[in-house]
């Protein structure tokens, strides 16, 4: 299993890589247009759909990004939509985490399924509009849900349930703890000291997330913006195993072997790729 993790890991970087680092931004675009209709066809599967249904939510999103395209929408500021996009996820996931596993199967399809699409729609439009911000803009925000998620996997294993009585999520995801939480809040705080500091010496280029709510909002921002960000990537990542533990599914797809599906890797930069653009455009 790990060595079909790395294996896999490897391809992705290989792809990916190029694609964020060159120039051009055509290559980024078009391979993050394919991750979110891959995403889109599991979305369908995750739902009850059957096979025409899963490729028709593939078509639905591509479709979706590429009519953002050509209407000129990526290259404009949206405020108003980052911030609604923002608000919405909120508002919807922590209603989701309230409401459990049992509520979302009794939600109408009709609901769920155009929801799921929508929130993958933003996603491609924000990891679009990050990387036209900058390289470095994007890689601060993708890296602070990756320390996140590693900084609460590692003080969960060293930490769960000393301090807390009970597990964050037990019904959703039973091996998550507040301790990890926690860790992953001090991880992201870190981060951002440490990524300022390269960045002020010239190690790191500007712009990033950290430099520009330091410049616009002060240290108090900073602290309370980036501590928001790695508790809504906890809940993009519990959202998705909501979905997963309602339809009896472990992984999202078997299309990254070793890693389970798109959204099994993109689910905690759902709801923080918009709500970083928001933070940047309302500041900006």
């Amino acid at each position: 299993m790990l060595k079909q993790r790395i294996i896999t890991a490897l391809i992705l970087l290989l792809i990916l890589l190029p694609a964020l680092f060159h120039p051009e931004p055509l290559y980024w675009r078009l391979v993050t247009l394919l991750l979110i209709a891959a995403a889109g066809w599991e979305w369908g599967r995750l739902n009850g759909q059957g096979q025409f249904g899963a490729w028709l939510g593939a078509f639905i999103c591509l479709v979706a990004c590429v009519m953002a395209w050509d209407l000129g929408l990526l290259a404009r500021p949206q405020p108003l939509l980052w911030t609604l996009a923002g608000g919405a996820w909120v508002l919807a996931g922590a209603a989701l985490l309230k409401a459990g596993v049992v509520r979302w199967g009794q939600l109408p399809r009709a609901l769920r399924l155009p929801g799921g699409w929508l929130a993958l729609w933003l996603t491609w439009l924000a990891v679009v509009q990050a990387r036209d911000i900058g390289i470095a803009f994007l890689l601060s925000v993708l890296v602070l849900v990756w320390v996140a998620d590693i900084a609460a996997y590692f003080a969960g294993k060293a930490f769960g349930g000393r301090f807390s009585r009970g597990k964050l999520a037990p019904a959703i995801s039973p091996g998550k703890s507040w301790e990890g939480v926690w860790g992953g809040m001090v991880g992201v705080v870190l981060l951002a000291l440490a990524w300022l500091v390269l960045e002020r010496i010239g190690v790191l280029p500007p712009p990033s997330l950290y430099g520009h709510l330091l410049a616009h909002g002060g240290w108090l921002l900073l602290l309370l913006a980036i501590l928001f960000l790695a508790a809504m990537s906890v809940v993009g990542d519990l959202v998705e195993s909501l979905v997963k533990r309602s339809a009896g599914r472990k992984d999202s797809s078997r299309l990254l072997p070793g890693h389970g599906g798109v959204l099994d890797r993109v689910d905690a930069l759902l709801p923080t790729l918009p709500l970083a653009m928001m933070l940047y455009s309302v500041l900006n």
